[in-house]
């Protein structure tokens, strides 16, 4: 994996000297994946310094490659479902470790699960320890197929605890639960954040989920896949909106451990998906429909009457401005893909004597 990627070394610690003492030392589980990676840009651009932790499960390398020679950040390999300590001080942490998407998470569903639970138990333990702050990215599917549109805070949801997603869905309910004990009975400073689905630059091609099966599906010619009738809906957050409303969250000194939805209100079906990526993307291959997965929302939009009461926070990125990096983005790592395939075909061809 490279000189640059280490394992988690229990004794180690970011060295402080007399100019660093005012930067906040930050660490962010999951810093490899999609949102994780892009707030480790943004804290360091701002001056702080960086832990990134990552199993690589779903996060990638070639996400944080171009932070790996900052002097203020650190990369370690380390799932946190095992426990870890850090020797030296730690400011705010904010738990981004977990797979987002529904293929991924249901290839090991107990791997998920554990990380949700034990994952977000470590983590609060370090925070206790270190009497830093810390944020857990919850998500909107605590609300599971919900039968009240927008969704607020208050909503407990409809979630089945035995279907497909449950690993997911349950993981993350359970995951508040430990936030929420842990600041009651032994006083960690907690924020909860319930994410709502979120896109743009640096998601995986493989990502699994729909904007950026779409993109790609597209992009390569091929049918989009549409499941169901296409008349579900979700609610598209782009990235710097999201970690606007992160990092703001996590730096309020009022919000305490109440959930707070953090999403854009547009709603919108996969069908009106569908046709917004078929304008920007004319090779498309059209679409085709399948049946609809079980347990799949039917609408997911979010009240973000807390966010802006809290917080001051709304998103401005619409879908088709934030449409436009993210097509662009994918595009450039299909041509990355493409060369690379042509690349190693060409090693296999001279390997196999056929350049003769």
């Amino acid at each position: 994996m490279g000189s640059n990627v280490k394992r988690f070394d229990p004794q180690f610690s970011l060295a402080s000297n007399e100019n660093r003492a005012a930067q906040k030392v930050v660490l962010v589980a999951g810093g490899a994946g999609f949102i994780g990676s892009n707030l480790c840009r943004r804290l360091l651009a701002q001056g702080d310094r960086v832990i990134c932790v990552d199993n690589l499960e779903t996060g990638r390398l070639s996400n944080i490659g171009a932070l790996m020679p900052e002097p203020e950040f650190r990369f370690f390999l380390h799932d946190i479902v095992e426990p870890f300590s850090i020797k030296g001080h730690v400011d705010r942490i904010y738990n981004l470790a977990c797979p987002a998407s529904p293929p991924k998470y249901q290839k090991d569903p107990i791997h998920t699960f554990q990380t949700s639970v034990m994952g977000a138990l470590n983590l609060l333990e370090l925070a206790s320890r270190k009497g830093a702050r810390v944020l857990q990215s919850s998500t909107s599917e605590v609300y599971g197929d919900p039968d009240v549109s927008p969704q607020n805070e208050e909503y407990r949801g409809l979630v089945n605890t035995m279907g497909p997603r449950s690993c997911y869905d349950e993981g993350k309910r359970a995951a508040e639960t430990l936030f929420h004990d842990m600041h009651v009975t032994r006083g960690v400073d907690v924020r909860v954040a319930r994410i709502f689905n979120t896109y743009g630059p640096r998601m995986d091609p493989e990502d699994g989920r729909v904007i950026s099966n779409f993109i790609v599906q597209a992009l390569k010619g091929e049918p989009m896949t549409i499941y169901g009738t296409g008349e579900q809906t979700r609610s598209f957050c782009y990235v710097d909106d999201m970690l606007d409303g992160l990092m703001t969250l996590m730096e309020c000194e009022t919000c305490g451990a109440v959930p707070v939805n953090l999403g854009n209100p547009g709603e919108f079906t996969m069908n009106e998906l569908s046709r917004l990526v078929q304008k920007m993307i004319p090779e498309h291959g059209g679409a085709v429909y399948c049946d609809l997965p079980k347990d799949d929302p039917r609408q997911r939009r979010p009240d973000i009457t807390r966010a802006n009461t809290l917080l001051n926070w709304e998103p401005k990125v619409s879908l088709r401005v934030g449409l436009v990096p993210t097509v662009s983005y994918f595009s450039k790592e299909l041509e990355l893909s493409q060369a690379h395939t042509n690349a190693g075909n060409v090693v296999n061809l001279i390997a196999g004597g056929g350049a003769a």
